[in-house]
């Protein structure tokens, strides 16, 4: 079965036509948001599920200090689960608004810090690994300050 060349020719047309390639580009990039938000929502299911089940045979279960040895597992958990609802609440921003959230994606990051922080088993990291998430939280707490500080912009060109 032999392509049809008027298929090689719109492929032409986008390639010379600036406006045809950006909006076939925008059409993809609509795509491919769609297709990460669905795999998200999957990844959030799932995610909550798992956290479910950890609760329900730690919690239900008896074990001698669960609240010392799970506790900081459930907190990292539940952290994930609201990560993962952050990211889907980027994509779905950028579907809507076309645009990229910054604070989101700033307030995401640090959430996603904390997460890392509160799950640490300091006997296990480096004090140069510490230092590097000090540095991190820092510099994410002082973009977060720069976003949040900076006045709306007009979004009319």
């Amino acid at each position: 079965m032999a392509f049809p060349v008027h298929r090689i020719a719109r492929l032409g047309r986008y390639w010379s036509d600036p406006d045809s390639f950006l909006q076939l580009v925008s059409k993809l990039e609509k795509f491919i948001a769609k297709l990460l938000s669905l795999a998200m929502i999957v990844v959030i299911i799932v995610s909550t599920i798992d956290l479910g089940i950890f609760l329900v045979q730690n919690l239900f279960t008896f074990t001698p200090f669960f609240l010392k040895t799970a506790l900081f597992e459930v907190f990292g958990m539940f952290l994930s689960v609201l990560i993962a609802l952050e990211i889907l609440e980027n994509i779905t921003g950028y579907l809507r608004r076309n645009v990229i959230q910054v604070e989101l994606v700033v307030a995401t990051s640090l959430i996603a810090i904390a997460r890392k922080l509160i799950i640490l088993d300091v006997n296990k990291i480096s004090t140069g690994e510490l230092f590097g998430l000090g540095f991190a939280v820092l510099a994410l707490a002082v973009s977060y300050w720069i976003v949040r500080s900076a006045p709306p912009r007009n979004s009319h060109h």
